[in-house]
């Protein structure tokens, strides 16, 4: 059983993922709570956090890397083989929970992640275009 110390800096990255519906950069987290703790802890929480499969990352469509919260509550394997969605108005990610990407691999290949990702205007934005 993996046991996690439970820090003030943590709980508080913890409370800014329950509080958003999109994926956040490490900026986006940081500016939230800087003066908690200093950037570096926020990366070391994020790794954590990811290695516990509480949060998983996800590359945006320039290169920046997100973090997300995972929802697997009940599920004994977990994976992220869930599609994201990248905004390009607001330049917001969501996790798609009920959109599964499929493909079709060679045999000789093995899929160890999936980062599979949709671009356009979510519904916010797309709603102010009218």
């Amino acid at each position: 059983m993996k046991t996690t110390r439970k820090t003030t800096a943590k709980t508080a990255v913890l409370e800014i993922f329950v509080k958003s519906k999109t994926a956040l950069s490490h900026t986006e987290i940081y500016k939230q709570i800087e003066e908690i703790c200093d950037r570096v802890t926020v990366y070391r929480i994020l790794d954590r956090l990811v290695n516990d499969d509480i949060v998983h990352k996800i590359v945006d469509l320039d290169g920046t890397v997100k973090y997300a919260k995972c929802h697997h509550h009940a599920q004994r394997v977990h994976i992220h083989n869930h599609a994201h969605f990248s905004c390009e108005k607001c330049l917001e990610i969501t996790c798609l929970e009920n959109v599964k990407p499929s493909y079709i691999i060679p045999h000789n290949y093995k899929v160890n992640d999936i980062n599979f990702t949709l671009s356009g205007l979510c519904p916010n934005c797309s709603n102010s275009n009218i």
